[in-house]
């Protein structure tokens, strides 16, 4: 039976939630803020007021309205790239070991399990190095690392559904405690 220290659920926990959030302004771009939606709901207001503005307009005036919520994102972002670099750093302490796919004596589950973790980090390194580049770098290449950035949203709900699947199966099965474990480091 798996045990939990407090860092590794430190970790986490910080991780699923930053996560969460930057989900949640993705949702919410692609929504409810998604920029015709806003361009429009602007539109309609000052339609009363006899101002007339051209749908570009719009556009420019609805991204300026959410631009406080990308901001947002940019800095949950900056917030995994630590989270992610001291994930990546504690194995050579001791905690939050690697995962290895390759290693013997593995069932089919754990490999499964093992190379999913592996795919999951490699799509959490794209995403976060596309997003940096996005803000750091050269604008000639931004559109292209928006595409693949905007990408991270499939991956990640797809790991987040798969993750919650196998905790589930894990706790119904044959690691009984796993949930409570995640929490509180120990079996209740």
């Amino acid at each position: 039976m798996t045990q939990y220290s407090k860092i590794y659920r430190v970790i986490h926990w910080a991780i699923a939630f930053t996560f969460l959030f930057l989900l949640l302004t993705i949702l919410l771009r692609l929504t409810w803020l998604n920029k015709y939606n806003v361009a429009e709901i602007i539109d309609k207001y000052i339609e009363d007021k006899e101002v007339v503005l051209s749908q570009e307009e719009l556009i420019k005036l609805a991204k300026k309205i959410r631009q406080p919520m990308w901001i947002w994102h940019n800095y949950a972002g900056y917030v995994l790239v630590g989270l992610f670099s001291l994930r990546f750093a504690l194995p050579f302490f001791g905690e939050m070991k690697f995962q290895n796919p390759l290693s013997r004596g593995l069932s089919m589950t754990e490999k499964f399990k093992k190379w999913t973790y592996v795919v999951f980090y490699f799509c959490v390194i794209v995403s976060l190095t596309t997003g940096l580049i996005i803000v750091w770098g050269p604008k000639t290449i931004k559109k292209s690392m928006e595409e693949i950035h905007e990408l991270g949203t499939y991956y990640l709900i797809g790991f987040i559904a798969i993750h919650i699947s196998g905790v589930l199966f894990a706790e119904f099965t044959k690691d009984k405690g796993i949930v409570s474990r995640i929490f509180s480091g120990s079996k209740k």
